[in-house]
């Protein structure tokens, strides 16, 4: 009989599940500030590239459930590309996930705090003590947006339960807001609608359509974080509900979204609001106080993606930490709380850092776009890897069950060539297109060395595990569960 992780119980359902992944997905935030980046990339074809994107990424959320099934550890990527292509792409699939969710982190931050400052400027509190409240500061927003950040961080480490019913709520509000105002501006938009919104040959540039396709994985980015609590949840199987009812949730609100933006804006007037689209649709649509409903939506999802990112980062490195090729420092469970307090607390000192480096870029706009290209490639580099973990795990199926190896090995195998060669394509394409480096979302070589960066880091990291920490995990392959070594807050590997 399967005993309970030590300090972790088992306490999730299949709605906590969806709750978690839609709100790491954060499709307000996505639609709300993402519309204009997509737009300007691919032009009035960004329903077109959400469809296309869809399809490699329903082929990755196949592999993350099948390998759900077969082996349920919170590590997920990390621990299941370990056993299948080996520990050191394993490691690095755990590390460019916590890396990427780190950056996401940090920009979302001042995302947040730039929404709270918008705030006030509507009730009129412009200046306070001779400083100007303006959302566009880089410097301000983040200030505002870490105080946040330590508020969700509380919450996530007082119970993830309290916290994952705390996103639903948001998460309802956030969606009626969404689905009223974009369903009044596919009713009452000026602009005509076309079908060749739909058609993706209807983007000419290579580079603009892998560009777009990798924003588009990006809006997508964040389902997988359903599985990152599997080891909390009742059943083992409500990991994989929950991630596909959220990922076909996110894609007709993305559909929904990206149409009635179209509708209602022009697409130099959606490039030019960028980040500020949906707050821009609503003052088009309504007057005050009703104008305020899309701020507000946008708040709810900023607030929620920061607290449902907290959660599987943390989670991520306790299994990471279990292992040894990270310290014994996140294997610490709270014993009153029943999560990874220490974790947690140290995630949001890090993205809280990393949100402060970011100040190096001047202007938010450029931090946000900077950031979403970056994390692009980081993420279909470790979807990637583990839609090809799924094939390789699960190739006998080809000659024992064909049926069932449509599903375990080929739409993952394609899936994951697919995402890896459109990454490889973009990526030589920002080595070749500026010839000096500058901290710009224009300049190719910056766009790469963040990647880049991740990646090296990662290697270095996964040396030290092997060779300093001596990790079983480098001998075995395999990932430790919570059967197998029991966990308490003060007794941990």
């Amino acid at each position: 009989m399967r005993s309970e992780p030590p300090g972790l119980s088992r306490s999730l359902g299949v709605v906590d599940g969806i709750a978690v992944a839609a709100s790491s997905t954060a499709a307000t935030t996505s639609i709300g500030i993402g519309m204009g980046s997509l737009a300007a990339t691919v032009g009035l074809q960004a329903p077109a590239i959400l469809l296309v994107a869809f399809v490699p990424i329903l082929g990755i959320a196949t592999a993350y459930a099948r390998l759900n099934r077969d082996e349920q550890n919170m590590g997920s990527g990390y621990v299941w590309v370990g056993r299948s292509l080996g520990p050191w792409l394993g490691f690095l699939t755990g590390w460019v996930t916590l890396v990427g969710t780190l950056i996401f982190m940090a920009y979302t931050t001042a995302v947040t705090g730039s929404v709270f400052l918008q705030f006030a400027n509507k009730a009129h509190l412009e200046t306070v003590g001779g400083l100007r409240l303006d959302p566009n500061s880089t410097a301000l927003s983040t200030v505002v947006g870490l105080v946040v950040l330590a508020a969700v961080t509380v919450t996530a480490v007082t119970g993830i339960r309290k916290a994952t019913r705390l996103q639903t709520w948001l998460l309802v509000f956030e969606y009626a807001v969404l689905l009223g105002f974009c369903g009044w501006a596919l009713v009452t938009g000026s602009h005509g609608f076309s079908w060749s919104w739909l058609n993706p040959l209807d983007i000419h540039d290579g580079t603009g359509f892998a560009q777009g396709l990798v924003l588009a994985v990006f809006f997508f980015w964040g389902w997988d974080a359903a599985f990152s609590v599997t080891e909390e949840t009742g059943d083992v199987r409500d990991a994989g509900r929950g991630g596909f009812i959220a990922l076909f949730t996110m894609l007709a609100l993305f559909l929904y979204g990206s149409l009635a933006f179209q509708r209602e804006m022009s697409l130099p007037e959606l490039v030019e609001q960028g980040p500020q689209a949906l707050t821009h649709l609503g003052a088009k649509l309504a007057d005050e106080p009703w104008a305020t409903l899309p701020l507000l939506a946008l708040l709810f999802s900023a607030v929620a993606s920061l607290q449902s990112s907290v959660i599987p980062t943390a989670r991520g490195l306790l299994a990471m930490g279990r292992d040894r090729t990270m310290g014994p420092v996140w294997t610490k469970v709270s014993p009153r709380y029943g999560s990874p307090a220490a974790g947690t607390v140290l995630v949001t000192a890090i993205s809280a850092g990393l949100a402060l480096l970011a100040l190096a870029i001047p202007k938010l706009n450029e931090m946000i776009l900077a950031a979403v290209n970056s994390i692009g490639l980081v993420v279909a580099l470790y979807y990637g890897l583990t839609a090809l973990a799924c094939a390789v795990r699960f190739r006998g199926m080809l000659r024992t069950a064909p049926r069932q190896a449509l599903r375990a090995v080929v739409a993952p195998g394609l899936s994951g060539l697919a995402l890896l060669g459109i990454g490889a394509y973009l990526a030589r394409d920002y080595a070749t297109m500026s010839d000096r480096f500058e901290l710009s979302p224009d300049n190719g070589w910056f766009m790469l060395s963040v990647p880049a960066a991740i990646v090296v880091s990662g290697v270095v990291m996964a040396a030290v595990a092997k060779y300093r920490r001596r990790s079983p995990y480098f001998v075995t392959g395999r990932g430790t569960d919570a059967d197998a070594v029991p966990l308490t807050a003060t007794d941990v590997p």
